[in-house]
């Protein structure tokens, strides 16, 4: 189990005892994806490095999980919400309702537990690696892990790009 880091994720994982490890790099204000950053700078393959997107479904906000190689399938998202229709939500309201910026939204430890979707794919690995709460800073878990902490679900909701 790792140390943790400062921010509502890490200390999350803390006291739920998860066994995580913490993954730093310097972030490059310029990239053009910070998944797909994030992959290269910690030579991770970018198909275990997944990024965190919030989207609006039906009005009510939801978090989709997919490998920072892949986008979200906008239509797989809304029905594994329940919804009719997903579209990507507002940045500034993404931020205001989980209390992390863009580029470091976390699944784990945001301000209120939104419904969430992990891409049926990360089940493949033993453990993936997610924003740990700013960039830079990525934290390796298990699927099964994250699930838990999350109260989520998996669905394929990915598509190639």
């Amino acid at each position: 189990m790792a140390k943790a880091s400062g921010t509502p994720a890490t200390t999350a994982l803390t006291r739920a005892k998860v066994a995580f490890t913490v993954h730093t790099y310097e972030h490059d204000p310029a990239a053009p994806s910070y998944g797909l950053e994030a992959a290269a700078a910690l030579g991770v393959d970018p198909a275990r490095v997944f990024k965190t997107l919030l989207v609006e479904a039906d009005g009510r906000l939801g978090v989709g999980i997919v490998a920072a190689d892949r986008l979200l399938d906008l239509k797989a998202i809304a029905s594994a919400l329940g919804a009719k229709k997903a579209v990507m939500a507002d940045p500034a309201v993404a931020e205001r309702s989980t209390g992390y910026v863009v580029g470091g939204i976390s699944p784990i430890g945001q301000k209120r537990a939104l419904p969430t979707v992990l891409d049926a794919d990360a089940t493949a690995y033993p453990t993936i690696l997610v924003s740990g709460g700013r960039r830079g800073l990525d934290v390796e878990l298990s699927p099964a892990d994250l699930l838990a902490l999350t109260a989520g679900r998996t669905a394929p909701i990915a598509r190639d790009r």
